[in-house]
């Protein structure tokens, strides 16, 4: 599967939250949207990762952007670890990745210098009118949100 690039179309999903609810990413059509893949939740990495976007959240919504954060966890699991780490993001449960496979989040990847299969953990940011603006794969846990903040111009947080 070929990686997404800014000017793509995002390919459409709908994937149940953490609740079981249905959140579909055309639903938030007029918003700029941060879709972001992460491997596993309750990990210290991920964990990391999903606490440096619910610190973020209120000033990224000020800016115009929601954030949505992908894993293959149940919505069980994904309810433990909003409720253990006082999440605010949308996660959303990908048990079955085609959603990471269509984003290009899910395949061969090499971890502690072996080739797996797994998730590619990857941020995308999708526009008001459902186009890719920024694509990153193999990003870092630590210090990406505060990245990805400097890459699209906003304030730190």
């Amino acid at each position: 599967m070929e990686r997404l690039s800014p000017g793509d179309t995002a390919p459409d999903f709908t994937l149940p939250d953490d609740t079981g609810a249905e959140v579909s990413l055309s639903d938030l059509r007029g918003r700029k949207v941060i879709v972001y893949f992460y491997p596993a939740a309750m990990t210290p990495g991920c964990t990391k990762q999903a606490c440096d976007f619910t610190d973020s959240l209120d000033s990224l919504k000020a800016q115009g952007y929601e954030v949505l954060g992908i894993s293959p966890d149940k919505p069980e699991k994904l309810a433990k670890f909003r409720d253990k780490d006082g999440l605010t993001i949308t996660l959303l449960s990908d048990a079955d990745r085609s959603v990471m496979t269509a984003y290009s989040a899910y395949g061969e990847k090499k971890m502690y210098g072996k080739v797996v299969q797994g998730v590619i953990r990857s941020t995308f940011v999708v526009d008001e009118d459902g186009k890719i603006e920024v694509a990153q794969y193999n990003v870092k846990a630590t210090g990406h949100v505060a990245k990805l903040r400097k890459d699209l111009g906003l304030d730190a947080a």
